[in-house]
């Protein structure tokens, strides 16, 4: 019976929360079936052209854009960050170790529009890599990294770096080291080794890391607004475009909508192709 006022003391804070997130997401799904009036911040009476112009190639681009930035934002943070997980859990030096963990963690301490200013002086025409790319010769004039695809997908990965490798470190750090040893004693290699007992008992940390990296960058907002600049646009910064720059609020709302709806559907399917990719590993 003590036991009751402690647990209330935590479950009435995450009910009001949840109250509060519930009543919000009421106004946006009301507002998404409202009319635009053109100068007027009230919304009209009810309609579903709202979703329905959601349909035309400019909107739907926005969205397909969205997706695959996503999807290499994950990919690309999984590659680069398994290696720096499986390092960060084997390492036995505790020097490297600290440096490796202390190099990750680092990024969750600044916020996100100081890492978005960090890469912009990093890819900019004027910016660290085409200075020492025009220096040692490699090429002739600046390349161009910034309002694009590739500088907007290289800046999330750095936001969604330490969050995959802490969890892809978790993962890592559950699968017994003897495993691989008995690999190896009946003959497997390093590598054959690695492919064949850790990456498949791992498979529950990738895919935990990846979808939410995916799910993650699909909210993401400053690092496409400033890096993209204005031609590389996600739902988010297409939203902000039409809620305070046009006051469209119920075809913003609209976007909302149907993004949370996108992102349900897609973490629907990656859930059924995680329990076949779990199968892989023994249990």
């Amino acid at each position: 019976m003590k036991t009751q006022p402690f647990l209330r003391s935590f479950v009435t804070p995450a009910a009001l929360c949840a109250l509060g997130f519930l009543a919000a997401m009421a106004a946006i799904l009301q507002y998404s079936v409202r009319t635009f009036i053109p100068g007027s911040l009230e919304a009209g009476g009810f309609t579903l052209a709202n979703f329905a112009a959601l349909m035309k190639p400019l909107y739907a681009r926005v969205f397909i854009d969205t997706v695959w930035i996503c999807f290499l934002t994950a990919f690309f943070t999984l590659i680069v960050g398994y290696p720096l997980a499986y390092a960060l859990v084997h390492v036995r030096n505790r020097l490297a170790k600290s440096f490796i963990l202390i190099t990750v963690i680092t990024p969750l301490f600044l916020g996100e529009v100081v890492r978005t200013y960090a890469w912009i002086i990093v890819l900019g025409n004027n910016g660290f890599i085409n200075t020492v790319l025009i220096k040692l010769g490699i090429v002739a004039q600046p390349l161009q990294f910034m309002f694009t695809k590739f500088g907007v997908v290289v800046a999330l990965v750095h936001v969604t770096m330490p969050v995959m490798v802490i969890i892809l470190a978790a993962a890592l750090s559950h699968i017994d080291r003897n495993y691989e040893r008995a690999a190896q004693s009946l003959g497997a290699g390093p590598i054959r080794a690695f492919t064949t007992v850790t990456l498949p008992l791992s498979m529950p940390g990738i895919i935990a890391g990846t979808t939410t990296a995916f799910a993650w960058t699909f909210s993401a907002f400053a690092t496409p607004q400033l890096i993209g600049g204005g031609r590389v646009n996600m739902i988010s910064n297409l939203v902000y475009q039409l809620g305070f720059a046009s006051f469209n609020f119920p075809f913003a709302a609209s976007l909302c909508v149907s993004g949370l709806a996108l992102v349900l559907i897609i973490m629907a399917l990656v859930g059924v192709a995680a329990r076949r990719l779990e199968s892989i590993g023994p249990h």
